[in-house]
């Protein structure tokens, strides 16, 4: 797996965790929502600027978008579509 792969699995996967949206995360750390998308999917060449703005939006050392998922591990699932809903 290279680089851009590995930063985009552990992006979807600590995104999905923490119940954010591509939009959501993108507003926190200041960048394109279309742009986390390209990343997530590897294809865009991420700035380190931009790893430091995305791991602080996701409270996270920016190390652990580095760190290589497991041999054999499955692609995160997508965060479930619809709105969340209210917390009263």
């Amino acid at each position: 797996m290279d680089a851009r792969a590995i930063i985009g699995w552990n992006l979807r996967r600590l995104r999905v965790e923490r119940g954010l949206s591509q939009e959501r995360l993108a507003l926190a750390a200041g960048i394109d929502r279309a742009y986390v998308g390209r990343v997530e999917r590897g294809s865009e060449n991420v700035t380190i600027t931009t790893l430091e703005a995305m791991a602080q939006a996701l409270a996270v050392p920016v190390a652990d978008l580095l760190i290589a998922p497991p041999p054999g591990a499955a692609r995160p699932q997508p965060l479930r579509a619809g709105r969340r809903p209210r917390a009263d």
